[in-house]
């Protein structure tokens, strides 16, 4: 029963209304609707980035939204990709994916380092660690982002708007990356997309579809390409 309002000076706006939700482990859950429908507020507010105005987000059985909960401890456990790719421009790949562990997590550099290199290698972008944001195509930006966040032995993956920037081929790369970290690692992942076909290219579990701040269908993909909902919601259906 999430919730969040925002008070304006004309009034209020409430992107979230009484949302229902449930992702197990493992499993991996695309969210899409129109611009507008909630779906970006609804993962900030299961990172924390934004506070619900009511109702509780469970972690691991945990109440996350209480005031007592750890949020450093939970943060640690939750990696998050933003459309922006959310990168140092004056620092390296490495560095990247290095400047995390030894601020926030306090790690030795050595050890950040190593772990560091084994993420980069694993998703392909060894020959690149000393390039800065600025010499790395929309891909291998998303690849070095999705480095950054495997560092932490993540329990729950989330991306939002992963392949707004980038061609659809590229696209559909970031889909089978995304994929295989989900699988390699077992985390959760939570994928906010307009491009539907393109977050199909690889097995869904789930699609969650809202529209004006609710949750209007939690289903399979074939379920929800069977119906009428994603016509009826402003979402275009799969090319």
């Amino acid at each position: 029963n999430l919730s969040k309002t925002y008070s304006l000076s004309d009034g209020s706006v409430e992107p979230l209304k009484n949302v229902p939700l449930t992702i197990p482990d493992g499993d991996i859950y695309g969210i899409i609707g129109m611009s507008g429908a909630g779906t970006s507020t609804l993962v900030r507010c299961i990172n924390l980035l934004e506070t619900p105005t009511s109702g509780n987000i469970f972690f691991n059985g945990k109440n996350i939204t209480d005031r007592d909960f750890n949020l450093s401890q939970y943060r640690a456990k939750v990696g998050m990709v933003f459309q922006s790719f959310n990168l140092f421009n004056n620092m390296s790949a490495l560095k990247n994916c290095i400047v995390g562990q030894v601020s926030v997590l306090k790690r030795s550099h050595a050890e950040a380092e190593e772990t560091a290199m084994k993420y980069l290698r694993k998703v392909g972008m060894e020959p690149f660690i000393n390039a800065k944001p600025a010499q790395l195509s929309g891909g291998q930006k998303q690849r070095v982002s999705v480095a950054g966040v495997m560092v932490d032995d993540v329990e729950l993956l989330l991306f939002d708007e992963p392949l707004a920037n980038l061609d659809p081929a590229t696209g559909k790369q970031a889909v089978e990356l995304i994929d295989n970290v989900g699988k390699r690692t077992g985390a959760a992942v939570i994928i906010v997309e307009h491009r539907l076909e393109d977050v199909l290219y690889k097995d869904v579990d789930r699609i969650v579809l809202m529209y004006e701040g609710r949750i209007i269908r939690d289903c399979t993909p074939d379920e929800l390409l069977s119906e009428s909902a994603l016509k009826e919601h402003g979402i275009r259906e799969p090319l």
